[in-house]
């Protein structure tokens, strides 16, 4: 099993977007409890360099992503510019900000950084290292086309939904079950008002395409990325980041 870090490789694929803005946001807010380290796992070393260096370097190298927008946690700014974006030479971050309690927290402060400064906008995990430059071309032609996409795969496994009790109640069909990754693209003003909405409503939601489906009633593009494509969350995780980056 192989793997190539998008920061070891070029596509040659290039995308016309002509006037239209594109930009990046990076969450790096996680705590990092369950990776059970005295370290958060967005800054632990993956062979030489930090986990999040690879997705910030992942857009950093595409020239259709004109500005970075990376969420850090409380009192992490002045880490994360010195030894992450200064460090590497990171030019396209141009914003560093606090996130917030819950991811979708995080997320809204990106975009309300962003302050309709771009038209579309791809909002990635930081713990997702192994984001590919042919995943981002991909995203970026699908949301010109559809508006709203998310990156997923095809789920491998059987997938069963269960009752308070931990009883199957349901086996939904499994060809059309995916599980799904970053990152995922929306419009601007799409996504900022799906977000503006749920802020109203604080329900609970874990990505966001699950925003957008709520409150927008706009379908999601799904696109197919790579089961390499991992969020390292778990020592588990950790174990199988290690062996693809070898690979």
């Amino acid at each position: 099993m192989g793997f190539k870090c998008s920061c070891k490789f070029k596509t040659g694929r290039k995308i016309t977007v002509g006037n239209q803005k594109v930009c990046a946001i990076v969450l790096a807010a996680g705590q990092g409890k369950r990776m059970k380290s005295s370290v958060q796992k967005q800054y632990m070393l993956l062979k030489e360099h930090p986990i999040l260096y690879y997705s910030l370097k992942a857009f950093e190298d595409r020239e259709e992503i004109e500005k970075i927008v990376l969420v850090v946690g409380k009192g992490e700014i002045s880490y994360c510019r010195r030894e992450i974006v200064e460090k590497h030479g990171f030019q396209k971050v141009t914003d560093i900000i606090e996130g917030g309690k819950e991811r979708y927290h995080s997320v809204y402060e990106g975009l309300k950084s962003l302050k309709e400064e771009c038209d579309y906008v791809l909002i990635h995990d930081g713990a997702r290292p192994f984001i590919t430059e042919e995943m981002i071309i991909n995203v970026i032609e699908s949301v010109k086309k559809y508006g709203a996409c998310a990156v997923g795969m095809p789920v491998k496994d059987t997938i069963k939904m269960v009752n308070e009790e931990d009883f199957c109640v349901h086996t939904p069909e499994r060809a059309k079950v995916w599980a799904m990754q970053t990152p995922q693209a929306f419009e601007y003003k799409i996504i900022k008002s799906a977000y503006d909405k749920l802020m109203q409503k604080e329900i609970m939601v874990t990505d966001d395409a699950m925003v957008v489906e709520q409150f927008m009633n706009i379908p999601v593009k799904l696109i197919k990325g790579t089961y390499e494509n991992i969020k390292i969350t778990t020592q588990e995780d950790w174990k199988i980041a290690e062996v693809l980056m070898e690979g």
